[in-house]
């Protein structure tokens, strides 16, 4: 079994994590799958935005979408946070249809959107407690989570300025605070670092990671910066809404018959272009 790279209409093998060990993987690190999307296809009147995307992420996984821009990644969580209604396919989070059962698996995701969502002209923990509120969180509750999640952000100090005030890596900060308020178990981070500077988009990572290790949360980062793959992070490389490939980071690299994500990438895209 192996790794599938989809190219086009075509599909090769090579050693990797094939659906079963992925399978494996899931039930060390929690007996359950946090997210499984299966076969899923959207379109925009003509133009297809995904095709048949399936993948599956267990807890304590952190997970790279890698795609250039217009790859269909903003479409994939748009689908899953309900924004869009889905039409072909089907998504689950542990184990529970969206379509079905929206308020729950809702519930269990945090999501940080590309562009921002904050209130300028609020301060830091007026819109955390908005957001806090929105979740039938208690003010005293809330006031406990602000402090502590501002604090693992470095943040502490800032809760009382107006966002307009703070630097974009500070916003951005604040959005990953908030959507961790609510003790979610899966978090969708869609193009975090855009614009960030080189500090700022390392602290996010090693942060977001941390998550992953200390936290057991399942994360679903999607970029189009192929640094921000780290060795021991699985990747799935996604290209005019299609899935070209989905592993361990060396494992595709190999799999592509190069010796880095970089190369890989660049070689599964120009196969598939050249496919098309």
């Amino acid at each position: 079994m192996g790794l599938v790279i989809g190219l086009g209409n075509h599909a090769t093998e090579a050693a990797s994590l094939d659906g079963g060990e992925r399978d494996k993987l899931a039930g060390a690190k929690g007996d359950r799958i946090a997210l499984d999307v299966a076969g899923l296809s959207h379109s925009y009147g003509p133009r297809e935005a995904l095709r048949d995307v399936s993948f599956s992420i267990a807890p304590g996984d952190f997970t790279v979408l890698l795609g250039l821009n217009g790859a269909g990644k903003s479409t994939l969580f748009s689908l899953i946070t309900r924004l869009y209604a889905h039409r072909s396919g089907a998504i689950k989070v542990f184990g529970a249809a969206v379509e079905r059962d929206p308020v729950s698996t809702l519930a269990r995701m945090g999501v940080v959107f590309q562009q921002p969502t904050l209130d300028l002209d609020l301060t830091v923990e007026q819109n955390l407690r908005y957001h806090a509120a929105l979740h039938g969180i208690s003010r005293r509750v809330s006031e406990t989570r602000i402090a502590a999640e501002l604090g693992r952000v470095d943040l502490a100090e800032r809760r009382r300025d107006n966002v307009r005030g703070l630097s974009g890596g500070q916003r951005r900060r604040v959005e990953i605070a908030r959507a961790l308020l609510h003790d979610p178990r899966l978090l969708l981070l869609d193009e975090p670092t855009v614009g960030l500077d080189v500090v700022g988009r390392q602290f996010l990572l090693e942060y977001v990671r941390g998550l992953c290790r200390t936290r057991g949360l399942a994360v679903l980062w999607a970029t189009h910066l192929i640094d921000e793959v780290g060795e021991d992070s699985r990747v799935i490389v996604l290209h005019r809404g299609r899935v070209l490939a989905d592993g361990l980071a060396p494992a595709v690299a190999a799999a592509a018959g190069t010796s880095s994500i970089p190369t890989a990438f660049d070689a599964l895209v120009k196969r598939a272009e050249a496919q098309r």
